[in-house]
């Protein structure tokens, strides 16, 4: 008689899934608590301390790690050694082993104690998984309540689980030990410790493509706790399908949304991962008509990313033009109304990462042959300190911070011009600051600006001082850095003598 070994904390279904087990045939045998659940439902169990003739010991910490036990997962079928000691020792063929582990992250999520915590690493569970899923050509290893209708559909049709299933079934199961190991050495194993668990991804959808049609792509989602905002959370409301670059984007274009704009309203233009446009204003439609302002020529086919919801008003402005993707913690009905014309449009609501503060997270860049890992760059910038005889007035400081926000987020080398609560220019990846200075420069007049008496930030320190007299050339009256050049004081004189206000902010932000 074949036999199913069942051992599950989460016992939803297993009592009619184990029906269905019985009524073909199968032996049912099962831990205390799981046997229990079947005893009630009517249906005949062994438990296994009496097939094993060794009790449950030390609360329930040893169950099921017993020869006996082991020895009926994992002997290989057809193996006349095998056979012979199953035989000789009284081992019964275990051919399905039902199993679900103890919910280590939900605890965590529940805010468990440590020592709660430490009764939640399974075991015996894990050894379980592992067995069967080792011996899989013989095994069946049964990891989820999704999975029940198959074996079942499996065992009605051909009396067996299919070879491919139980292959399957196994990649699924040391996926899921894997997942699990995981979780519980990120509890433990905080900051950079020497060997690092990456976290665990979980995939969401396949994609059609990667950054080009030649590239293969899928999305992963980071689970488990401690997962901050992500693309992959935001709700898709209406539009086609996103593509690789879309949630590429979408990502910065988040980022950049949940910064702190205090009762603004903040609307960011981004295109290929750079801010193109970006404003505050009162309202949505106030903000949206300043960011598009800066570039709409780069704006066209850009990704659209608010901090507060959308009204009607923002939303036709928007309709107006072509965009990728609209970003926003909530849409009024009247504007999904007005943008459900744009059929392609990508709208997202991101409405649940607004309500906690943004904490660092974790980030991570494949390499050849390895992967970078770093703290994200979210640091409170601090007190600014100002070096120069000029000192900056009250607007230009706050035109200065705003610039800030947006130039932490473009590609290095990177400049930003901005006016009160306005982006009026981008320099962006240029291989010298002082190229970036120009460019934008160059960008700030093309699309109409008066440079002079502008802000500008940048996101690293000066090497020369060619790109303050750029600056001064143009009429920038103030100038905001991190600081830290060995010719500071060249470039702070170099201000002086140019009659331009500077801060040093003492944070660097580099993004390349």
């Amino acid at each position: 008689m074949p036999v199913a070994l069942i051992s599950v904390h989460d016992k939803a279904g297993v009592a009619e899934f184990s029906a269905e087990l019985s009524a073909r045939g199968f032996e049912l045998m099962a831990t205390g608590g799981t046997a229990a659940v079947l005893r009630s439902a009517g249906l005949p169990v062994t438990e296994a301390s009496d097939y094993t003739g060794a009790a449950e010991l030390i609360g329930g910490r040893v169950k099921t790690l017993h020869p006996r036990i082991h020895a009926g997962i994992l002997y290989k079928r057809g193996s006349a050694s095998h056979e012979d000691e199953v035989a000789r020792n009284g081992v019964k063929a275990i051919d399905i082993v039902v199993v679900n582990l103890y919910p280590f992250e939900a605890g965590i999520a529940a805010g468990a104690s440590e020592d709660e915590l430490i009764e939640l690493i399974d075991i015996g569970g894990v050894a379980l998984t592992r067995a069967a899923a080792k011996n899989w050509e013989d095994v069946a290893i049964v990891t989820s309540s999704s999975q029940y209708a198959t074996v079942v559909e499996e065992l009605r049709n051909g009396g067996h689980v299919a070879n491919a299933t139980r292959r399957e079934f196994a990649k699924i199961a040391f996926a899921l030990t894997a997942a699990y190991d995981s979780a519980i050495a990120r509890h433990f194993g905080a900051g950079f410790p020497e060997k690092r668990v990456v976290e665990v991804l979980e995939k969401v959808q396949e994609l059609r493509y990667g950054e080009n049609p030649h590239q293969r792509g899928a999305l992963y989602a980071a689970s488990g706790v401690g997962a901050g905002p992500s693309v992959s959370g935001m709700r898709q409301l209406q539009g086609k399908e996103m593509s690789y670059n879309n949630f590429l984007d979408s990502s910065f274009a988040l980022k950049l949304a949940l910064e702190d704009w205090g009762s603004e309203c903040s609307c960011s233009i981004l295109k290929h991962a750079n801010a193109c446009g970006g404003a505050t204003g009162k309202t949505p439609v106030e903000a949206y008509a300043k960011a598009l302002a800066c570039d709409p020529t780069s704006a066209f086919g850009g990704i659209v990313s608010f901090n507060r919801p959308l009204d009607a008003s923002a939303a036709g402005a928007i309709a107006e033009r072509f965009f990728e993707v609209v970003i926003a913690p909530g849409f009024e009905p009247q504007a999904i109304e007005v943008l459900s014309e744009k059929k392609n449009l990508r709208v997202l609501d991101a409405s649940n990462f607004f309500a906690a503060p943004r904490q660092k997270e974790v980030e991570y860049r494949s390499i050849l042959g390895g992967v970078l890992v770093q703290e994200s760059d979210c640091c409170e910038e601090g007190e600014l300190s100002f070096p120069t005889k000029v000192k900056p007035s009250g607007g230009q400081v706050a035109a200065m911070e705003f610039a800030l926000k947006y130039v932490k987020h473009c590609v290095s080398n990177a400049i930003v011009l901005a006016v009160s609560g306005q982006a009026i220019g981008f320099g962006i990846g240029q291989t010298s600051r002082v190229d970036s200075v120009r460019i934008a420069v160059e960008r700030a007049r093309k699309n109409g600006f008066e440079v002079a008496g502008s802000s500008m930030a940048s996101e690293a320190f000066f090497p020369f001082r060619d790109a303050i007299d750029s600056a001064a050339d143009a009429g920038v009256a103030a100038i905001i850095q991190p600081g830290g050049s060995i010719r500071d004081g060249e470039v702070v004189a170099a201000c002086n003598e140019r009659g331009i206000a500077m801060a040093f902010s003492g944070h660097r932000h580099f993004r390349h």
